[in-house]
């Protein structure tokens, strides 16, 4: 089939929907993007894009249609708040002129904002093209992990656009069951209209890559590993506290790398200066996604937190299943059905999102723990993770979905 993805991200910017794509393209569909202008997480465009001068490109066998999108800049609540609502408004004004293309199916992989979808959801009904949605970061709650709203009336204007959009879509694809049974209820839909698929890592993630400059470099420590996007949802004040607690009780080999950036990445650093803790910290700032096996390598505990503001209950974050794909102990702070996840699996140690004390003794019994023991649960972790999160699986279930067929 011709498939229209639309997204507000896409290649060059690392999210998962460049290799769902490439896995809608090795299964014989063609694959065209309808997309924004590349300056996530750092804020800034991408060599070679501004706000508007990249219209068409080529990128392997697909074709990307970019919008107009005021980039996030220093990423200021003004700054993401005019991001947010201009790539909606300029792709919704833009898909008109695609409807000729002879579009079969329609995905849209939701992020944030869900208003990202408006461009496909008019498309879909301007040419009665069925319409998929995969909803990955659930609104409007999603929105408060970024942005501070505390406004009733705001809170329930947004609410009540976000369900709107969200009843739209012909189908829906959730992320993990308690999502599913979420909008059943809300949105009071039948059983056939939404379906579970996991969000899945890229296959790179199982590579085992090494590079001897980099091992070399955190050779002799024992090396906590955070791969992603620095934002107020990630927590970084329970890492930085866990790592205070650490250097008070003599623990001088523990390093934290933080390959990544974002939002709060300045922030952040400052912080980590200001608590003396330099010394345990690295930021190696923005990387390709080729590069993350260099890094998952070098690690003795993979790590992740999220802030608890009730959207973890939802959700199966996608970089712990990446984490688990690398084949490397992890040490969780979140709430909800990740922690059961890991726990059956064996494969890592879980705490409160509001607990350094509990990171800082998981981190302890790691660090304490035999190579054997941790190379145990990297074991549990990858095996966990091929048989229920496999890539092609995945990728074989979203399309079923969205095209009614077996792959």
């Amino acid at each position: 089939m011709k498939i229209l993805v639309v997204c507000q991200h896409y290649w060059p910017e690392n999210f998962r929907i460049n290799d769902i794509v490439e896995g809608f393209l090795e299964r014989g569909h063609q694959v065209d993007v309808l997309c924004g202008q590349p300056n996530y997480p750092a804020g800034q465009f991408f060599p070679g894009y501004d706000s508007h001068s990249v219209k068409e490109e080529k990128h392997g066998d697909v074709t990307v249609y970019r919008t107009f999108e005021i980039k996030r800049g220093n990423n200021s609540n003004l700054r993401i708040f005019l991001n947010y609502i201009t790539y909606p408004i300029a792709s919704w004004l833009r898909v008109l002129k695609l409807k000729e293309n002879g579009y079969e199916r329609i995905f849209i992989y939701q992020l944030s904002p869900v208003y990202m979808a408006a461009a496909g959801l008019r498309l879909g009904k301007k040419k009665g093209i069925e319409t998929t949605m995969y909803i990955l970061d659930i609104w409007p709650q999603n929105l408060y992990s970024v942005l501070n709203i505390r406004n009733r009336f705001l809170r329930k204007m947004l609410y009540r656009s976000s369900m709107n959009i969200y009843r739209k879509p012909d189908r829906l694809i959730t992320v993990s069951e308690k999502m599913r049974q979420y909008f059943l209820k809300k949105l009071e839909l039948t059983e056939d209209r939404i379906t579970f698929v996991p969000q899945c890592p890229e296959k790179l993630y199982e590579e085992r890559r090494e590079d001897p400059a980099l091992r070399e470099r955190f050779q002799g420590g024992f090396n906590i590993v955070f791969t992603g996007n620095i934002s107020p949802a990630q927590n970084f004040p329970l890492i930085l506290e866990a790592a205070a607690r650490l250097k008070e009780t003599g623990f001088q080999d523990i390093r934290f790398v933080i390959v990544g950036d974002g939002m709060s990445a300045k922030d952040v650093k400052a912080e980590v200066e200001e608590k003396g803790l330099s010394e345990m910290f690295f930021f190696e700032g923005f990387h390709p996604i080729e590069q993350m096996p260099f890094y998952t390598d070098i690690a003795d505990a993979l790590i992740a937190t999220l802030k608890s503001e009730g959207v973890e209950d939802f959700s199966i974050p996608a970089k712990v299943m990446s984490y688990m794909a690398s084949g490397k102990p992890l040490l969780i702070a979140m709430e909800g059905e990740i922690n059961e996840i890991i726990e059956k699996a064996g494969c890592g140690l879980t705490s409160s999102p509001e607990d350094a004390e509990a990171m800082c003794r998981n981190i302890v019994a790691l660090y304490r723990m035999s190579p054997e023991d941790r190379e145990k649960m990297g074991a549990n972790a990858f095996a966990y993770q091929q048989e229920n999160f496999e890539r092609n699986k995945s990728v074989d279930k979203i399309l079923e979905v969205i095209t009614g067929e077996k792959h």
